[in-house]
């Protein structure tokens, strides 16, 4: 996540330098310790968390976990970790249901910080947990308010009630006590009631706000706080809590560029969890809070826990089957990749999912230079093809060619580097079917005679006594590789390691024996995100 990751950049800086050392001393700790105050004092975080959090990080780094570990280093990060999981809320909190329905929640924050969004994320969550929410439009005071969460639960597929056309025209409260029984009538089983901010606190608006708390008697008070705001997260909150009080806390805007530590002091100085996370613009970019994978992303360590859930909310298990049978009887089609494709742009970001394995920070650059709308060009060339086409890529001569690029608004040689990689890929994922191993680039090769490198070494050795003399250096290489195996077909040996990996008769894995050319293999490079 962006807002985190300055402070992210540099704890992974300052662990760094602890990795070299095998014994860590009472001035490496000390060392350790103020390079963490300063980057959390940099990102905002509230002085009072940074001296508590430093305090514990010290008294702990000196203590016999790490004295006698046998990797102090290690033993270090993991401290840092698991005090930035209790800073951030210790256990998730869950949304705690009423026993009679419906559940109320009551979202309350200034003006700005993303609360008739959230409305509308909120709602499209909760509709696929299987409830039926309703959305309450009590914020009349903001101009065009009740029109925006309109808009947003239709979008959502969530029911709206807003009887007031707001512009300050209408009494919240009012609204806000007939949307319990109009939900009853209606049967739904979550209220979510937006209400009125301000652009600072003031008593009017704790005065509005405690009045519907009154009036509806909330289930969750959810204190909407925008990630970026500095500061004044720590005053503003304490400030809701004195005047309305709440139950939990979401961060909005998370995917901002501020240093946003400010909104990790919240959890600690209130007391109250933060249960959920606005990641992102679109209503899907919305998930429950977990302060254990939160602490891992800030330490680049990953969250393979968030990208396997997404990828398991997005990828249907019968048709990933289906696509795993494809690849190991060589049947894979232009056609089921577009299918998969489509699925993936299921997941969101492709730079926020890439951003969840360990070690994201040191691919900053790769990260930021992807660039997302080569999914939609590669979308639109393969949908520019007839069904035949996408199903036989071998019919695609010159001018079918020429025809889907004009049509997909690319050029012919964007055409051709699709197809090239979609044959190379599919090439290497029948690899994978069957349990080979993938001539990947920068890979050491494995079994089937030790690849195209012992090839090479093998002929080496036979230069000059007897050797063939093939003017192709990968002919010869593989023929040396044979003759070292005791004869036989030299395209057999190329089954290896060579091409991409496939083993078995005929060298099937490289067409008439030749290696991959460079500019496949950057083009496979390019088409696995490496």
């Amino acid at each position: 996540m962006a807002t985190f990751g300055s402070l992210s950049d540099r704890l992974t800086q300052t662990f760094s330098a602890l990795r070299t050392k095998g014994k860590l001393s009472p001035a490496d700790v000390d060392k350790t310790v103020r390079e963490i105050r300063r980057a959390l004092l940099d990102a905002d975080v509230a002085l009072t968390v940074v001296k508590d959090f430093t305090a514990t990080v010290r008294e702990r780094a000196l203590g016999d976990e790490v004295s006698r570990a046998l990797n102090p280093a290690q033993q270090v990060v993991q401290i840092v970790n698991e005090e930035l999981v209790t800073i951030l809320g210790g256990q998730q909190r869950r949304l705690e249901f009423a026993k009679n329905p419906p559940t109320v929640i009551m979202l309350a924050g200034l003006q700005g910080a993303g609360k008739t969004t959230l409305a509308g994320k909120l709602a499209k969550w909760l509709k696929a947990q299987g409830h039926t929410p309703l959305l309450v439009a009590a914020d009349l005071q903001r101009p065009n308010a009740v029109t925006q969460l309109q808009v947003v639960g239709e979008q959502a597929g969530a029911a709206v009630f807003a009887p007031e056309p707001g512009n300050g025209v209408g009494d919240p409260v009012r609204v806000a006590k007939d949307a319990i029984v109009h939900a009853r009538s209606r049967q739904h089983d979550v209220v979510i009631v937006d209400t009125a901010g301000r652009l600072g606190v003031d008593a009017e608006l704790m005065k509005q706000a405690a009045g519907i708390r009154t009036a509806v008697d909330p289930d969750e008070v959810l204190f909407v706080i925008d990630a970026m705001i500095g500061q004044d997260a720590v005053s503003t909150a304490l400030a809701f809590q004195e005047g309305v009080d709440f139950t939990g806390v979401v961060l909005s805007k998370l995917d901002g560029d501020a240093r946003g530590g400010a909104a990790l002091s919240v959890a600690s100085v209130t007391g109250r969890p933060i249960m959920f996370a606005s990641t992102g613009e679109g209503l899907d970019d919305f998930e429950p809070f977990h302060p254990d994978r939160m602490a891992s992303r800030i330490l680049d360590l990953g969250d393979i826990l968030s990208l396997i859930e997404q990828a398991q909310k997005a990828f249907d298990e019968e048709e990933s089957r289906a696509v795993a049978e494809k690849f190991a009887t060589d049947s894979f089609t232009l056609e089921d990749f577009l299918a998969q494709m489509q699925q993936l742009k299921k997941m969101g970001s492709i730079k926020g999912m890439l951003g969840m394995l360990p070690g994201a920070r040191g691919m900053r650059e790769q990260l930021d230079n992807f660039d997302e709308s080569e999914l939609t060009r590669t979308e639109a060339i393969i949908q520019s093809m007839t069904l035949a086409e996408r199903r036989m890529p071998k019919l695609l001569n010159g001018s079918r060619r020429l025809r889907i690029a004009r049509g997909s608004g690319t050029t012919v040689t964007e055409v051709n580097a699709l197809v090239n990689r979609f044959e190379q890929a599919a090439k290497m994922m029948k690899t994978v079917a069957k349990g080979g191993m993938p001539n990947i680039p920068g890979m050491q090769q494995m079994g089937g005679g030790g690849g195209a490198a012992s090839a090479r070494k093998a002929a080496a050795k036979k230069k000059g006594k007897g050797a063939s003399k093939s003017g192709n250096p990968a002919k010869r290489a593989a023929e040396a590789a044979a003759r070292a195996q005791g004869g036989g077909s030299t395209s057999g040996a190329l089954g290896g390691g060579a091409g991409f990996g496939l083993g078995g008769a005929g060298g099937a894995g490289a067409a008439g024996g030749a290696e991959p050319s460079a500019e496949e293999l950057a083009a496979l490079q390019k088409f696995l995100g490496r």
